[in-house]
């Protein structure tokens, strides 16, 4: 068998505070974050993948939607279609992974970035 190289492995020596908890029913998928949500979306905001707009999965209420955010308001995240969404409706937001895949001189090559 081949030599493998040996992996580092650190302690993790803090409490580790993980807020998000999914929920299961009748087939789909339900998310719920317990943490501050404005935080989570100050953060899309504040990363440095975030230029003009970020493409972004809302967990509301009663239904999951994709949409692309521009910028918000006190109350309401903005898209590019117009529309307003209300921040208190949101119960988890994450960004949309977009993975793009093609054939280069015979080799697959996949890029993935945030959209």
């Amino acid at each position: 068998m081949k030599d493998l190289p040996r992996v580092s492995a650190f302690p993790i020596d803090k409490k580790l505070n993980n807020f998000q908890e999914s929920f299961y029913g009748k087939g789909e998928e339900r998310h719920s974050y317990k943490g501050n949500i404005v935080n989570k979306i100050n953060d899309i905001f504040a990363s440095s993948s975030h230029v003009f707009k970020s493409r972004v999965r809302i967990y509301l209420k009663d239904d999951i939607i994709e949409r692309t955010i521009i910028g918000k308001t006190g109350t309401d995240l903005l898209t590019l279609s117009g529309d307003k969404i209300r921040i208190t409706d949101i119960m988890d937001i994450e960004k949309v992974w977009i993975i793009k895949l093609f054939l280069y001189n015979n080799n697959w090559v996949v890029l993935w970035n945030y959209f």
